[in-house]
């Protein structure tokens, strides 16, 4: 896939992280607690080296129904331990207790009123294992943790999101185009929306290019490198966050809450360092959207016309309830932490080193 990343630290640390059910950890946390009575049974299951599409026709397979009767809140990795949460109608218990799997388990079970539906949960929390850490680079590892902590990190949709060739947001192109026609509908949307985030992850990457070349060039000659218009980064060097607002921004409080514009770079650059506020980046779709400030002429560099209709997410998040240990015996670096929902650990590990992934 050729999308130009970039993350905001530099760090050339040597460490081995393969991602697999024994150093990717991942544990959802439901919306809100389970009532308990009802005529759905919540199922918490745990499952290993498959990804959640999998788990679910296994089971409905067990049960005798149709996939779409299970009810999940998201998607979990492949290559990973995952907990999650699953629903069925509760008058498949029984048999539901004589399912057998070697890659799944069912750890609990509890009634609840209705189906749980995509997007019903709070966000994940993961543990991760890097291996042959050694030397200074715990030392590395605990500062990069320190700058996440304070900072956050980019919200990158992950490369799973393209599938196992990382290319098919292409095929989504097509099917805008009109060069491919699809007949499944569910697949044809989720080729089109990962041409979408295709487009998200290339303005984000510009957006923090431009973080980074504020940090050793003026504005003016940031403005210059990028072609942008003069004045596009007026007052920006001097925002206390790594990654600048612009005029015309839209933001979000954190981690949920209304949408506004941005009116006083200062004051909303502050309140973003306060992790009060997010900037938000274009799930590109239909808009009638005709503000011509810096961020907007910015955004419409990767528009693109989607039959969707157009949606702001995160361009930044703030890892929570960091945590870590390191085992020297065996140069383990073990860490943890939560994220919100739609977002991805992954964002994390190349933050810490982007040649870390294999």
């Amino acid at each position: 896939m050729q999308m130009k990343l970039a993350y905001p630290l530099a760090i050339k640390n040597n460490f081995l992280f393969k991602k697999n059910s024994q150093n990717f950890v991942v544990n959802e946390i439901p919306l809100y607690e389970f009532s308990g009575e009802g005529e759905h049974l919540v199922v918490k299951v745990r499952k290993k080296d498959m990804d959640t599409w999998q788990m679910i026709e296994i089971i409905a397979k067990h049960l005798g129904i149709p996939k779409k009767e299970i009810g999940y809140a998201g998607l979990k990795d492949k290559d990973s331990m995952s907990m999650q949460y699953i629903s069925i109608f509760a008058k498949h218990e029984t048999k539901l207790s004589t399912f057998e799997d070697n890659k799944i388990k069912v750890l609990s079970t509890t009634r609840h009123n209705n189906k749980i539906k995509l997007g019903h949960l709070k966000g994940n929390h993961f543990k991760i294992k890097l291996k042959k850490v050694l030397g200074i680079n715990k030392d590395k590892l605990d500062s990069a943790l320190e700058w996440i902590s304070k900072n956050g990190v980019p919200n990158y949709f992950g490369t799973q999101r393209f599938g196992t060739t990382k290319d098919n947001y292409l095929e989504g192109k097509d099917i805008i185009d009109g060069k491919k026609k699809m007949r499944n509908k569910k697949i044809k949307d989720f080729l089109i929306r990962s041409y979408q985030s295709y487009l998200f992850n290339q303005w984000l990457s510009f957006r923090i290019e431009i973080s980074l070349l504020l940090e050793k060039f003026s504005e003016e000659e940031t403005e210059k490198s990028l072609n942008l218009a003069e004045g596009s980064l007026l007052n920006t060097k001097e925002q206390p966050h790594f990654l600048k607002l612009l005029e015309g921004d839209t933001m979000m409080h954190y981690p949920y809450g209304k949408i506004f514009n941005i009116e006083d770079k200062l004051k909303e650059a502050t309140r973003f360092t306060t992790k009060d506020i997010s900037l938000t980046g274009a799930l590109y779709g239909k808009t009638t959207n005709l503000n011509q400030s810096p961020s907007q002429i910015i955004e419409d560099k990767f528009r693109y016309k989607i039959p969707l209709i157009e949606q702001r997410r995160y361009a930044w998040v703030f890892p929570e309830e960091i945590k870590k240990e390191y085992i020297p015996e065996k140069a383990h670096y073990e860490f943890s932490f939560f994220l919100p929902k739609g977002s991805y650990a992954t964002n994390v590990i190349n933050v810490l080193n982007p040649n870390s992934m294999n």
